[in-house]
């Protein structure tokens, strides 16, 4: 029966190869091709991941399928003087055939040359890259949503995102889902991902955020490991077997720094929410789909599907449920934690699946018009607001994907602008289109701009602000990936001015082209402190301090509540707070160790501060 097969396939093959040129391209367009190729062994090595963080690199090679006869255990090694030494040897996880390496003690204050070795002839080669903590601007590219489908332009080359990258010399890369399209052949997708951004990937950090589609099913409620039976997944948990689930977040996330709260979920499926410090900038890595409550058989159904109310008339508090869980405590604790230690940190940014709020009106045509998306993290609106108040504490940006529309929004919890901005980036090749399109003009909007943006109620009743929506056409035709409003992101941090660029950028430009236009409403350059900056609120005094940068806290005197915790650049600071209130004012070189002003309220006056 095998050598039957292997006939017929090689018939197959031979057909192929003598069809005319038209056919093929016809026949490719049918469907994404997850062939696995046979390699030869100098190349069993496909790709390789890594990050450094507090002096531990941690790094996970992929590996093609090994023989039986082939070895199994894989080195990495660094070069030194001209010459390759070992620094760490490991062996093959069979189940997905990945290499995690892990070597502390890492020196980040250099660049060295890695290469991944297996056996005598296969040898993968990058360069881990130095902390870049002498530069004033770090710079990270985001990207989400690579469908690999020929009707999306899913098979179009991603060259032009390979060379974007190393025109900008990115020094982080940002993948927050969706990285594989295909619900059954993980491997065989990420084989491909892995081909097609390895270029990039192996020469500088990689933050990869397994999604929905990554794991295999179209939504993702992960409701802590349950297993899920419903269609669609909407009553909660995986679809796939804890086994898969595994497999996947070992290849997309085990070269990440080590989870914070390690304990498993339910099917003894890991977490991996954890943070990475790089360029003096600590990113919080968020997992806003594995604790999340599904919604079936907890919210009236008001749509054909659990999870879509197309009642215009329904009321939202009706769907803010008690005991539905978005972050789950123990992300929100981390992020607690995470928004007072600023050692070696001048700005905080939040990474996740998506964002905070309803994105999107319409979904899949321009005349499905959807009142609320429970798929969306803007449900259950309890959790949303505790996060969104966790977050901003920090002052922290967030940057995300998932929605397949790039949006730029300023969230507000109890007054719109409130609380953190959030830039959710286009997708790679757009599989399900979606607009923002509200029934009214927003408030507040900028002069000249779209009625679309300014200060609106998602369909959850949560207060947004919208400055930029990249729509796609209303009838995508023409090029597959620009009338689909494909693309990618960049985001550009200054430690030094606290600034932060957010770009927009469509497929097939060339970034540095003076000519090359961004979508609507980009770029836009944003203050740190606009992350935590109510309308609301006014200023306590000017503090003036005798070192430069020091670490500021803000304490409400009645309830000892921290208000937020941030490192301020240079030696003046001038607090934002809550007019009628009365605050304590901690301070230090690298945490809030002293008090520093007792009682003082909005208006008061200047204060000099010493700090030992």
């Amino acid at each position: 029966m095998k050598l039957l097969n292997r006939l017929t396939l090689c018939c197959l093959a031979l057909l192929v190869i003598c069809a005319p040129a038209v056919a093929q391209q016809k026949r490719a367009r049918k469907g994404a091709d997850l062939s696995i190729p046979n390699v030869e062994k100098k190349d069993l090595i496909c790709f390789a991941l890594y990050t450094v963080h507090d002096n531990t690199l941690k790094l996970t090679a992929q590996l093609y399928p090994l023989s039986d006869s082939d070895p199994k255990t894989v080195r990495l090694e660094i070069e030194k003087d001209g010459k390759w030494t070992e620094v760490a040897r490991t062996n093959v996880i069979e189940a997905g055939w990945t290499a995690p390496f892990r070597v502390e003690n890492w020196d980040d204050s250099k660049s060295y040359k890695y290469r991944v070795a297996h056996g005598s002839e296969a040898f993968y080669q990058g360069t881990v890259r130095k902390n870049p903590v002498d530069k004033d601007e770090i710079v990270v590219a985001g990207f989400t949503g690579n469908s690999i489908q020929p009707a999306h332009g899913g098979d179009i080359s991603r060259q032009d995102l390979i060379d974007n990258v190393n025109r900008v010399d990115a020094d982080v890369l940002f993948f927050s889902g969706d990285q594989v399209y295909d619900h059954n052949r993980h491997y065989a997708a990420w084989l491909k991902f892995g081909r097609d951004f390895g270029d990039i990937i192996k020469d500088r950090p990689t933050i990869c955020l397994p999604d929905d589609h990554d794991v295999g099913q179209p939504n993702l409620w992960g409701e802590s490991g349950k297993i899920s039976t419903l269609s669609g997944a909407a009553d909660g948990g995986y679809a796939k077997p804890g086994v898969y689930v595994k497999e996947v977040e070992r290849a997309q996330t085990s070269h990440l720094p080590d989870p914070v709260d390690p304990h498993k979920i339910g099917q003894g499926i890991g977490v991996y929410f954890t943070n990475l410090n790089w360029g003096n900038i600590d990113f919080a890595i968020l997992e806003d789909r594995k604790f999340k409550t599904g919604p079936a058989g907890r919210v009236p159904k008001q749509g054909p599907r659990p999870d879509h109310i197309r009642n215009p008339e329904y009321d939202p508090a009706s769907v803010d449920i008690d005991g539905a869980v978005l972050l789950g405590e123990r992300q929100l604790k981390f992020i607690d934690d995470w928004a007072q230690d600023w050692r070696d940190a001048d700005m905080k940014v939040a990474l996740s699946q998506t964002i905070f709020c309803g994105g999107a009106h319409i979904h899949g045509t321009a005349n499905g018009r959807l009142h609320a998306d429970m798929d969306s993290n803007g449900w259950p609106q309890s959790g949303r607001n505790r996060a969104l108040a966790e977050l901003r504490k920090a002052f922290a940006f967030h940057y995300a994907g998932d929605q397949h529309l790039a949006t730029l929004f300023h969230h507000g919890i109890d007054e719109h602008r409130d609380a953190i901005w959030s830039f959710c980036v286009p997708s790679i090749a757009n599989l399900y289109l979606r607009w923002w399109m509200p029934l009214e003009p927003g408030k507040n909007r900028e002069p000249g701009a779209p009625d679309y943006t300014g200060d609106q109620l998602d369909g959850f009743a949560n207060k947004v602000t919208n400055y930029a929506a990249a729509n796609p056409e209303e009838k995508p035709a023409g090029n597959l990936l620009n009338t689909r409003a494909a693309g990618f992101g960049i985001v550009r941090f200054n430690t030094k001015t606290r600034e932060i660029r957010m770009e927009c950028w469509p497929r097939n430009v060339d970034v540095t082209d003076p000519a090359a236009e961004q979508y609507l409403g980009w770029p836009r350059t944003i203050s740190q402190f606009d992350n935590y900056n109510p309308p609301s609120w006014g200023k306590l005094g000017e503090l003036s301090f005798n070192v430069e940068n020091p670490v500021v806290q803000l304490i409400d005197a009645t309830s000892n509540e921290v208000l937020y915790t941030v490192r301020v650049p240079g030696k003046t600071f001038t607090p934002g707070a809550p007019k009628g209130k009365s605050f304590i004012v901690k301070a230090g070189k690298d945490a809030p160790t002293a008090i520093v002003a007792n009682g003082v309220k909005v208006g008061s006056k200047p204060i000099k501060v010493t700090i030992d």
